[in-house]
């Protein structure tokens, strides 16, 4: 089988393939929650050595999911303030970008790199594709910024792997062509493109179709790379410190009831198929374990009946989701093991935390993204976007209630107009906004 980026490079491209590239498969493996040369381990139980799974908390997961919820949440608010919302609306509900949108994000800030993807298809209607690492292929960029990128999928037809390969590349005077490739995956063969595709798409547009996104976080693995670096990628080691506290704490508890030391010599045996005599108990059960002898050397049964230490453990986990947490850019507090579960804080934070700066730091890359995919989604209904406005969710720092209700106290004592008021609250221009001001039912004081 063939890879995409085989492909690319036989049809000429200078296809971005760096040591960033090598990481994401393990980056994709702490999300999942099972990487297997470190949650698979073996130990010995007296008689001969077994495999174990070693537990796990799944926060490279939980990290990912609360930053994707903290950045693109149902409070963010996009629009234009021209009568194009209407129309931005109706793309984002036919693509399900609240949802899709959200995901893609968490998937970013896993394994480095995402990106939208615009297009019309057969209906004229703008379609939204979200795209994760692995599938996103730079062709070009200049000081980090992607200039032309591929984007492959795998898909199958009547039994057959094919790889969907769309290629945005720039023409003359900086005119973005998008190229349709279909391809055998295992020949590296084109195929016929499917019904109603064309091979070339002339966009008419210099603005890129395709937005990347990625933590903003310098990739110290390639320090020239266009890729972005997973949100943990340099928290590996306090991801695992994470998992193998959880793992004793677990262990604990089942490691800490009574067992019983059975001798050799007392132990119901049978012939096996190397000739040699072995007890017979199942292996993995625990409560059992083979000694020559008893422990004090007279062959009897012995019973072993640790203490457990709960306590012990729970702030030993505390411990590690505070530096997980420190690492990733949440501050210390961000995650508490109680009860045991992983909470999530809830309070309203400082604007000078750790978690609030990260948070603003992440918020520039993805108000360019949004951006760029609105004046995009703009040019595919043959509309010219002069200004996005992105209003990113700040209640962690501040109650929007209590917000508002300063505001209206402002409006009061005329710190603040009613023009103001609906302009910040009801995302209303100013033309709308004062022609609604003579409408007092709209303002409740």
């Amino acid at each position: 089988m063939i890879s995409i980026q085989d492909y690319l490079k036989k049809q000429g491209y200078n296809v971005a393939i760096d040591e960033t590239t090598k990481h994401i498969d393990k980056w994709l493996s702490w999300y999942q929650g099972y990487v297997k040369d470190f949650h698979h381990y073996t130990v010995y139980n007296g008689i001969e050595t077994i495999d174990k799974d070693r537990y796990t908390l799944g926060m490279g997961k939980t990290i990912c999911e609360d930053w994707a919820n903290l950045l693109l949440n149902e409070k963010v608010e996009i629009y234009t303030g021209t009568s194009f919302d209407k129309q931005l609306e109706n793309v984002f509900e036919y693509n399900s970008f609240r949802v899709k949108g959200n995901q893609l994000i968490e998937l970013a800030f896993a394994l480095g790199t995402g990106a939208f993807v615009e297009y019309l298809d057969a209906d004229s209607k703008v379609v939204i594709d979200y795209i994760r690492a692995g599938m996103i292929f730079p062709l070009s960029w200049d000081n980090g910024y992607v200039n032309e990128c591929a984007f492959g999928s795998m898909r199958e037809r009547d039994g057959k792997k094919q790889y969907y390969i769309q290629i945005h590349k720039q023409g003359g005077k900086g005119i973005y062509i998008i190229e349709n490739h279909i391809v055998n995956a295992e020949s590296g063969a084109e195929l016929d493109l499917d019904e109603g595709m064309l091979s070339e798409v002339d966009t008419g547009v210099s603005i890129p179709l395709f937005q990347i996104i990625t933590p903003n976080i310098v990739n110290n693995i390639d320090l020239d790379s266009p890729y972005g670096i997973s949100v943990f990628a340099n928290a590996i080691s306090q991801l695992k410190g994470c998992d193998i506290v959880f793992d004793s704490y677990i262990n604990e508890f089942d490691l800490g009831k009574k067992r019983i030391m059975v001798p050799l010599s007392m132990a119901q045996v049978h012939m096996g198929a190397d000739g040699v005599v072995k007890p017979v108990f199942d292996k993995n059960d625990t409560v059992f374990y083979a000694i020559p002898g008893g422990r004090d050397g007279e062959g009897k049964l012995d019973t072993f009946d640790p203490l457990i230490r709960a306590d012990e453990h729970d702030k030993g986990i505390n411990k590690a989701l505070g530096l997980l947490s420190f690492k990733c850019g949440m501050g210390t507090g961000r995650y508490k093991f109680e009860n045991g579960v992983v909470k999530t804080a809830t309070e309203v934070i400082s604007d000078k935390s750790d978690l609030y700066q990260s948070l603003k730091k992440h918020e520039i890359v993805l108000n360019n993204a949004l951006t760029g995919m609105v004046k995009a989604i703009g040019q595919l209904h043959e509309t010219e976007i002069d200004k996005v406005n992105i209003d990113f969710d700040d209640s962690i720092i501040q109650d929007k209630e209590t917000e508002r209700q300063t505001d209206k106290g402002d409006i009061a004592i005329g710190a603040m107009t009613l023009l103001e008021y609906r302009m910040k609250w009801y995302q209303e221009d100013e033309t709308t906004a004062a022609s609604k001001i003579n409408e007092p039912a709209d303002v409740v004081l």
